[in-house]
């Protein structure tokens, strides 16, 4: 191959729009593949497997990527094949149909990278021949590439997104910067529009019933309507399906149930849900743990199911939908749960917790300790699991989202997942309150509740003040506290408000004076010189032109636990 004139600037337009192409292709290829294994006599599905392969062959060849095309010419033979009914869907054609399709994402990845160095694909072809011909291919044959075993059950690495539209003429690409500067514009205007909005009520006070007010008041409601639609499709902008990440888990299922000699089926809800690209970036990692997890601890061998009376078949169900401002990210499986007890018994083994703490610890609480870095009761090392990492990945990337868990598992029934995260992170909704004589904005996306508390229902445990909230205990944290700040009230001698804090799998109440109100607010930096101060996020500007302060939830659990052993456990 001519290797330079494939990158020649004659060639550049199209070499993009190839790969653009291409990604999607693959993309739908990886889904229809694992589709078609499930439903082997679905022709349809059988047909557009052929039409990706066939359209990835003619394209790669006319550019000159000749690798690709020879691999998918061989991969057209055997569907041919068994478009023709010649061959039968077999497990043995499905794995080197896969092995193909991987083979076809690495010589994709290498293109965009500009590398054209040869790859090993010729024990992929060989199988491919074999295939065609009719031969059977034994499981132990292993693909390798450039002298590595080549592994799809973990391919966390290998993040191949899928595109939009398929007309590219309709899409243009824009640098995420750029982009960046357009949202942090745009959250300027909503701070003019906020200001412009207190001023006006003022003016209206004091000139009613003027026409020029009305006139005012006409322009300034239709500026707000158009701040807001505004911001609407900025934000849109850098909003992506959730299908970006679902996609990728039905080959994972796949492979990790086939090595496990389990029967997994995966049902995938609200792929089409959007969420911010920032957001997005941060949700597969945390999804694969829990998935692998809940097929390796999680779903019961057929046989153990079939004893129990439940379907050989395992089911995993992944969901999204959309809950106001956030993404609420549900997996859920039908398997073995999580005992309460054994969980209990290995923390005290690991020497988190006594034996008289475990008992006082609820069921509930007392699963939280999965989340802990090293913590396992897998009773032996393999591949996928008994390292005690996993779950603590998922904690670390939802957190860094201020996001919430929500861990619920039933013995013998099953285990789900939930995952609330805020939308974007950009422009968000705030809770503002009142705090020794401050006011101060809570994200609203880790505000799981509000109550109010009398003096007589706060009560200590080793120094640290609590309160029964339902069937938990709630630590309470006071900001004036943390931020050195002094207050002249008597709050023993009133009622005062608690802000439930959720963030990954803990709750916090947080002790406020008053609840002021909730507002739209835009996250600003403080800048180099007070970028590290300890439980500040940012700060905004409110309608009035003063500057609030913006809490960093996550650094408040870490400033209100005395201890770590005690951050564990709350």
């Amino acid at each position: 191959m001519n290797i330079p004139a494939i990158f020649d600037d004659e060639m550049k337009e199209i070499v993009e729009s190839f790969i653009v192409e291409t990604k999607e292709l693959l993309e739908k290829l990886d889904n229809d593949l694992v589709e078609l294994e499930k439903r082997p006599e679905d022709l349809e599905i059988l047909n557009a497997i052929f039409r990706y392969v066939h359209t990835i062959k003619g394209t790669s060849s006319f550019i000159g990527f000749e690798q690709m095309s020879e691999l998918a010419h061989r991969f057209e033979d055997v569907l041919n094949k068994l478009r023709k009914g010649e061959l039968k869907v077999r497990s043995d054609i499905m794995d080197v149909m896969l092995e193909a399709h991987d083979l076809l994402k690495v010589l994709l990845s290498k293109l965009e990278k500009k590398d054209l160095t040869p790859i090993e694909i010729e024990n992929v072809i060989l199988k491919l021949e074999k295939i065609a011909r009719g031969e059977v291919i034994n499981r132990d044959e292993e693909a390798t590439v450039e002298g590595e075993k080549f592994s799809t059950v973990n391919d966390g690495a290998d993040v191949l997104q899928k595109v939009g539209s398929k007309v590219i003429d309709k899409t243009i690409r824009i640098d995420v910067e750029r982009l960046d500067e357009l949202i942090n514009l745009v959250g300027e205007l909503v701070l003019g529009r906020n200001r412009l909005m207190q001023i006006i009520s003022g003016v209206v006070e004091k000139f009613e019933g003027e026409a020029a007010t009305r006139e005012l008041i006409d322009t300034v409601s239709q500026i707000e309507y158009l701040t807001s639609e505004l911001q609407t499709v900025v934000m849109r902008a850098r909003m992506l399906p959730i299908a970006r990440v679902f996609n990728k888990f039905p080959r994972m299922v796949r492979d990790l149930a086939r090595e496990m000699n389990k029967k997994v089926e995966l049902l995938i809800y609200g792929e089409e849900t959007e969420v911010d690209k920032s957001v997005i970036e941060y949700i597969y990692d945390p999804l694969v743990h829990i998935i692998r997890n809940a097929i390796d601890h999680g779903i019961e061998s057929p046989e153990e199911r079939i004893k129990v009376g439940k379907p050989e078949k395992g089911k995993i169900i992944l969901k999204a939908e959309h809950e106001g401002n956030y993404i609420v990210i549900t997996v859920e499986d039908d398997g073995r749960g999580i005992d309460p007890d054994k969980i209990r018994k290995r923390a005290i083994e690991k020497n988190l917790i006594t034996e008289q703490e475990a008992m006082s610890i609820s069921d509930k609480d007392i699963l939280n300790f999965i989340f802990i870095p090293g913590f396992s009761t897998a009773s032996k090392v393999t591949n996928v699991s008994g390292r005690g990492v996993g779950l603590d990945v998922v904690k670390a990337n939802i957190m860094k989202l201020n996001g919430i868990i929500d861990l619920q598992s039933t013995p013998g029934v099953g285990t789900k997942f939930i995952l609330k995260l805020p939308l974007t992170l950009a422009i968000i909704q705030g809770l503002l309150v009142g705090v020794a004589g401050e006011i101060f904005i809570i994200p609203l996306s880790s505000v799981v509740e509000v109550v109010r508390v009398k003096p007589d229902q706060v009560h200590s445990i080793k120094g640290r003040e609590i309160i029964r909230l339902r069937d938990s205990i709630l630590p309470l944290v006071r900001l004036e506290e943390i931020f050195n700040l002094k207050s002249n009230d008597h709050r023993e001698k009133r009622n005062f408000y608690i802000v439930v804090l959720g963030l990954a799998e803990k709750k916090i109440g947080l002790v406020v004076d008053a609840l002021i109100g909730q507002k739209e607010v835009v996250i600003k930096s403080l800048g180099s010189y007070l970028k590290n101060v300890k439980g500040i996020a940012g700060a905004t500007i409110l309608g009035d032109g003063t500057v609030r302060l913006i809490i960093d939830v996550a650094q408040v659990f870490k400033m209100s636990a005395k201890n770590s052993l005690d951050f564990i456990k709350l």
